[in-house]
């Protein structure tokens, strides 16, 4: 049954992924869909791994269906590497360096920002 989570969550993450990708695509050589996929990621990780640790009764299976299948194959690491490594070699060195540094940065903060929007919600959810 784990198996077959990560498989349906990753499915639907891939599926989404080029949907996004697809109607947010510019051509003007920035990786505007791919940054805002990852980023987008990077925030409801973050939320939803400290949602599931607060709550404790998630199946393991709607973890992998959520965490690892859908997010994982939603978001792209790899995608993000040879788009940063193709605006450089292009001569566009500046698209570059802003693609890296607003990935890593608004990223980290995502996630940071997502983490703690879960623990706000809870804390609220106790005084009710």
């Amino acid at each position: 049954m784990k198996l077959i989570s990560v498989m349906l969550g990753g499915f639907f993450g891939a599926i989404t992924r080029y949907a996004i990708g697809e109607w947010v695509n510019i051509d003007n050589g920035f990786p505007l869909g791919t940054l805002l996929i990852n980023l987008t990621g990077c925030f409801f990780l973050g939320w939803f791994l400290t949602f599931i640790t607060i709550k404790r009764n998630i199946k393991p299976e709607v973890t992998l269906l959520i965490g690892t299948g859908f997010t994982g194959s939603f978001t792209t690491f790899s995608t993000f590497s040879v788009e940063t490594i193709l605006l450089f070699r292009n001569g566009l060195a500046g698209y570059g360096t802003i693609y890296v540094l607003f990935s890593i940065i608004l990223g980290l903060t995502l996630a940071y920002l997502g983490l703690k929007l879960a623990l706000i919600t809870e804390r609220k959810g106790e005084t009710h």
